[in-house]
């Protein structure tokens, strides 16, 4: 995985990976999910990912609209 750059200082996100179809992510607290365009659907992966690739906002955003993921990896 990516690390996650963390611009702002304070994000719950640790890593990253970019799918065709999803992301993959890696939270500080361990915890590792994948978000594809079956859940939560395309429009909100495809921000998700330019925010990991921003390394800002990430964690925000899924906060606000990723609640709901694909599959828990661990």
């Amino acid at each position: 995985m990516q690390p996650y750059r963390n611009l702002a200082g304070n994000s719950g996100v640790e890593a990253f990976d970019i799918l065709r179809d999803g992301i993959k992510v890696r939270f500080v607290n361990g915890g590792t999910y994948l978000y594809d365009y079956r859940v939560p659907g395309r429009t909100r992966v495809e921000e998700m990912k330019q925010l990991a690739r921003a390394g800002r906002g990430l964690s925000t955003y899924i906060a606000k609209f990723g609640a709901e993921y694909a599959e828990k990896i661990d």
